[in-house]
């Protein structure tokens, strides 16, 4: 997700952009580039209580653990939104919006905010948040810490409580961005002082019965969940299944009500059974990527780099790997949906001559690349894909297939040319930053320009749309030419759900409705 993971019918039900609109006069929807983006459901169509939300998913290990600071997979996320809230979601627009932090303000320049706290909102345990909570929840991410959430939190300079429910935060530097940085899935509604994790005290819909990273999480009703029309399913089963065949057995044969990262060649299978619905989520899935580190021989010569960037057929993985439920990637991470996107950013084609030039050129080094299906669905098809494109370049690329067990553990960050993904970020900033900024705990390349630091910080505070624009430009364009990530694709997502699971809609963040089904879902029958 990093994000890591590291990732119908004789009336059939796609949902996705295209189908929805035939039917939005009838429900009185709302939408957006993304499909459902908001309205009010019908008398009929009313959140019904009841029953055990079966979840099969890939994205998870036998290493996962329940404490917040830790998740990095599509699984850790979907078990931390059923026992805990964030403090600031993303909605349906992919806007931020208040959740255990409902409103908030800032002064001029963006350095100093206020947020106000969640009233009447309770912990499993019975506490009452408050400010504390709050104060104690982002601190977890702050000084020493492991969390991927750190360089995030990391240009606030000072918080104090100015009421049971209210907070002041005071950045070091200004950033307009500072709600969007409060989404991370990691940064989570604590109680002060908490440290045992293994018996999680949450906020969410649902409280934890057992768990067993690589096997199941079995979580039930709270009985008082905050939020109306929400957390419906009596308790939830979320059951480890990383083969893509497996997963899409278990729904068909009913074993599962959801599952996640369908493989694209079996949409087909999806939307001809009359018991299961498809929701796709256009052009915001996962980033898929090899990446290089830039400081580590032979990757930290740029011809190199550049010979591995023509030398891949970008479509044709599109074409054969995706079937096409995905957009040719260009070697950044913003998302061709993102406001900021660069359209006029020159894409990178497969270009044999240019590749063997460069490779050449950077003294014809030995090169491997590890892949594994640990890593994302396709991978190892992608890379062979990769290596078969290299050949006919002249270029003798190794492909090594490594376990998926670790894999985020041993290999990424670690191997100098590996596979991952990326998961999209609701803010830009928030793409650049945890991505490729020169200390960011998760800059998978090692690939560290003070120039594009500048711009990404001086972007926090520019409020001159058209100078802030060119900023972001500019530093997607020093990332296309210098950085060593191969991004390659940019996924749609595809989840199944079964027919009679009402509620789910596509989500312009992550899949599995924001990895929040679990909480926004309901047995229609």
């Amino acid at each position: 997700m990093t994000d890591k993971t590291n990732p119908q019918n004789a009336s059939r039900l796609i949902v996705d952009r295209r189908e929805l609109m035939k039917g939005a006069a009838a429900l009185g929807l709302g939408f957006g580039a993304f499909g459902v983006l908001g309205g009010r459901a019908s008398a009929a169509d009313a959140p019904k209580k009841g029953g055990t939300f079966r979840i099969g998913m890939e994205g998870g290990s036998a290493s996962d653990s329940l404490d917040p600071r830790n998740f990095a997979d599509s699984i850790p996320l979907n078990y931390g939104y059923q026992i805990w809230n964030g403090l600031v979601e993303i909605d349906s627009h992919g806007k931020a919006v208040g959740e255990l932090l409902e409103s908030w303000e800032s002064k001029p320049g963006a350095v100093e905010w206020i947020f106000n706290v969640r009233k009447g909102v309770t912990f499993h345990s019975g506490k009452t948040l408050d400010a504390d909570d709050i104060i104690y929840s982002i601190n977890l991410h702050r000084g020493d810490t492991k969390s991927a959430a750190k360089d995030l939190l990391s240009g606030i300079s000072e918080m104090k409580k100015l009421s049971p429910n209210q907070i002041q935060i005071t950045l070091s530097a200004g950033n307009i961005n500072l709600p969007y940085n409060l989404t991370d899935y990691h940064i989570l509604g604590i109680p002060n002082g908490f440290t045992d994790f293994s018996k999680p005290d949450g906020t969410g819909a649902y409280k934890l019965v057992s768990f067993e990273p690589g096997v199941r999480v079995v979580t039930q009703n709270s009985g008082h969940y905050w939020k109306e029309g929400c957390g419906n399913f009596d308790g939830v089963e979320l059951q480890y299944i990383p083969d893509a065949t497996a997963r899409m057995q278990a729904l068909l044969a009913g074993q599962v009500d959801a599952i996640n990262r369908i493989d694209p060649k079996t949409v087909d299978i999806v939307t001809a059974s009359p018991d299961t619905q498809l929701v796709q989520s256009k052009g915001t899935g996962n980033r898929y990527c090899f990446v290089a580190l830039c400081d580590t021989a032979p990757y930290d010569n740029v011809d190199l780099r550049w010979a591995l960037k023509y030398g891949i057929d970008r479509k044709k993985i599109v074409d054969t790997v995706y079937m096409g439920y995905a957009t040719i990637g260009n070697d950044t991470t913003i998302s061709p949906m993102n406001p900021y996107f660069d359209k006029d950013l020159p894409q990178t084609p497969y270009d044999p001559d240019k590749a063997m030039f460069h490779y050449k050129k950077a003294g014809s080094p030995k090169i491997e690349l590890k892949v594994s299906e640990g890593a994302y669905s396709g991978a190892t098809d992608a890379g062979v894909l990769y290596q078969e494109a290299m050949k006919q370049a002249g270029i003798d690329l190794t492909v090594t297939r490594v376990s998926g067990d670790g894999y985020w553990s041993n290999v990424w960050l670690k191997d100098p040319f590996c596979a991952v993904y990326w998961g999209d970020r609701p803010a830009i900033d928030l793409q650049l930053s945890q991505t490729y900024l020169s200390d960011a705990a998760w800059n998978d390349t090692h690939w560290k320009r003070p120039d594009f630091d500048k711009l990404v910080i001086a972007a926090r505070v520019e409020e001159d749309e058209a100078k802030r624009r060119d900023m972001y430009n500019q530093a997607q364009t020093l990332i296309h030419d210098d950085g060593g990530m191969i991004c390659y694709a940019v996924s749609d997502y595809l989840d199944g759900y079964a027919k009679k699971i009402a509620g789910v809609a596509p989500h312009p963040r992550y899949d599995m409705c924001d990895q929040r089904a679990a909480e926004k879902a309901w047995f229609s029958a």
